[in-house]
């Protein structure tokens, strides 16, 4: 999953920023809230791990255009120990949680996982679909109950397919998922790693729609 992280704290953001990749996020990190604004209005991210208190503007101002802009992508604010004002502001302002600093980074990545969860339909942490499971948490997947290996990228493409629920994803959209602002994107990367998803799910497992992209073919069981 791709996350935007925003937050001025240079200390602070980088050891974010190397912990969320650890738990196998992809993850663009920015130092305040204009760069946050407009990398919101330009890039599709599956979740933001928003600061409030950020130069030249406000975690809530971008927090607030955001919202405003339709942009129902999940929210979750860090504060200040103490800073129960900004948290109920945050929330009223349409985040989806907070987190109060000093933070815990398995704490956090655990709530990213239950926000990514629920903007997918999810309500218990294993994706199934028919005898294929995946594990957020322990990046484990199998199939009928036996283990398959996956590599970082492999199994951020299925999880992908998983949450979308049976909808269609882009190419682009795929491409944002495995690479960072830093990253070269290479030109076939994605079929590449769909045809290894087929050698060892199933070639029926994935399917494709020309020119318009792919998804995980539903169970009939």
């Amino acid at each position: 999953m791709r996350l935007l992280l925003v937050e001025d704290d240079a200390l602070l953001g980088d050891g974010t920023r190397v912990g969320l990749d650890q738990a196998g996020y992809r993850v663009d990190w920015v130092r305040d809230g204009v760069a946050a604004s407009l990398a919101l209005e330009t890039e599709a991210f599956d979740g933001v791990v928003l600061d409030l208190g950020l130069p030249r503007r406000s975690g809530l101002e971008v927090l607030t255009r955001l919202r405003a802009s339709g942009n129902d992508v999940p929210v979750l604010i860090l504060t200040a120990q103490g800073a129960t004002d900004q948290r109920v502001r945050g929330l009223d302002s349409g985040a989806d949680d907070y987190l109060v600093k000093p933070f815990d980074l398995d704490e956090l990545a655990a709530r990213l996982r239950a926000l990514m969860r629920r903007r997918g339909g999810q309500a218990q942490p294993l994706l199934v679909e028919g005898d294929l499971v995946l594990d957020p948490e322990t990046h484990r997947v199998t199939l009928a109950g036996v283990e398959v290996q996956m590599s970082r990228r492999e199994f951020a493409i299925l999880e992908a397919l998983l949450l979308a629920g049976g909808r269609v994803l882009s190419r682009e959209r795929l491409e944002q998922l495995l690479y960072g602002w830093d990253s070269e994107i290479k030109s076939n990367a994605v079929e590449v790693y769909i045809s290894h998803l087929r050698q060892k799910l199933g070639k029926q497992r994935i399917r494709t729609l020309r020119g318009v992209g792919y998804l995980l073919a539903r169970s009939t069981a």
